[in-house]
């Protein structure tokens, strides 16, 4: 979600209050040059012990503010578990939080990363939910994936099953629930309704396909247009969509051709915001819902006065890191909502995005890379 916020750091909540983000960076050494892995035994006296991450000290440009280190691993505590982070993604929630404009901040320096899959290497004494050899993803966000090893809470992270595809399991925390929250949350679809959506190539709206696919829903995929538009549009049906349309084909009256066959969605999903969500509003039916998760176009989303009093339509937003901060105290929502998802990715009706898989020395390139517009391939860091 490429959202243009400038708000104040929310030190008390969520990402901000993980105080064992300072205990790993206490004490850092620049990195200079060995791409060897971190250099550590599972055993006792990790204290001593250093891994590698991926830094930032400043709020900048993400390719001059991160910087690869070594950071200390602190001992293993009696609640703790040490894991082997195994691939992170770039996602563009991170990038903002690198630039400093994201909603919610981490206390500087930071390692970035809010999502990946990692496995469990070692247990403290005290732990009951986890067992070595568990892949785990964090429950939150601020945890710092960018790094080879870490240790974590028992609390600040949640198992998956370990038969399922590693690019699946690492990028599964942010977009899929997203997709599955939008898709479940807001109106009541049943098989045969319609979904509109825009940014339909992001990770997000990969997913919305493959979830609505899975549960009989039409969806509506709308994408800007570029040179490989019938490459893009063949990719999107082969995984599930109905139809795939330019952003300009929105504006144009064939469009009401579409409805004669498929009905007016009730629901829209947008995450560029601009003129792009204004149109997405106008073909909404009676009393449907636009929801609101990114902005990519740095755009406002204007309502027309005319869908809010002779369409009655609902405009509302969504942040998954929202959702499941509300649901923190009682898992049985993030876990059913996994597990359901993990069952999709086991029957083959979900998959992840495509990724390209990057090396953690070759970091600036994947940023860089990850910061290009029209780039349908996630950056994902093998660690």
């Amino acid at each position: 979600m490429w959202l243009p916020l400038h708000t104040v750091c929310l030190r008390r909540q969520t990402v901000c209050r993980r105080s064992f983000v300072g205990a790993f960076l206490k004490s850092t050494r620049r990195h200079r040059g060995d791409a060897a892995a971190c250099a550590f035994s599972h055993s006792a006296g990790l204290g001593a012990q250093t891994c590698k991450a991926l830094l930032y000290r400043k709020h900048g440009d993400p390719s001059q503010v991160v910087q690869l280190e070594n950071i200390d691993l602190p001992t293993v505590g009696a609640k703790d578990v040490l894991v082997k982070m195994l691939a992170a993604p770039i996602n563009p929630s991170d990038i903002n939080m690198i630039q400093g404009t994201y909603a919610i901040l981490p206390d500087l320096p930071a390692v970035g990363g809010n999502e990946g899959v990692a496995q469990v290497v070692e247990v403290g004494s005290q732990v009951k939910s986890l067992k070595t050899g568990d892949w785990v993803i964090p429950k939150d966000a601020g945890l710092g994936t960018w790094r080879t090893e870490a240790v974590l809470s028992e609390h600040d992270v949640i198992t998956l099953p370990n038969d399922i595809p590693l690019l699946a399991a690492a990028t599964l925390g942010v977009n899929p629930c997203t997709a599955f929250r939008m898709l479940s949350d807001f109106e009541d679809l049943k098989p045969g309704d319609s979904v509109i959506q825009n940014a339909a190539n992001s990770g997000v709206g990969q997913a919305v396909i493959q979830i609505a696919a899975a549960r009989g829903i039409n969806t509506i995929n709308v994408v800007r247009d570029r040179p490989e538009f019938t490459q893009l549009s063949d990719r999107l049906k082969a995984i599930g969509a109905t139809h795939v349309i330019k952003e300009e084909a929105l504006r144009r009256p064939e469009i009401k051709d579409l409805f004669k066959t498929c009905p007016r969605p009730k629901l829209a999903l947008n995450g560029v915001g601009g003129k792009s969500a204004t149109e997405l509003l106008r073909h909404l039916q009676f009393g449907g819902s636009m929801v609101t998760y990114g902005g990519m176009s740095k755009q406002p989303v204007t309502v027309p006065v005319s869908a809010l009093i002779f369409k009655d339509v609902k405009v509302r937003g969504f942040w998954v890191t929202q959702w499941k901060k509300d649901h923190s105290n009682d898992g049985r929502a993030f876990r059913a909502m996994l597990d359901e998802l993990c069952d999709l990715i086991k029957q083959g009706k979900l998959t992840a995005p495509v990724c390209t898989e990057v090396g953690l020395q070759d970091y600036s390139k994947a940023l860089d890379t990850a910061m290009k517009p029209l780039i349908s391939a996630k950056q994902v860091l093998m660690l």
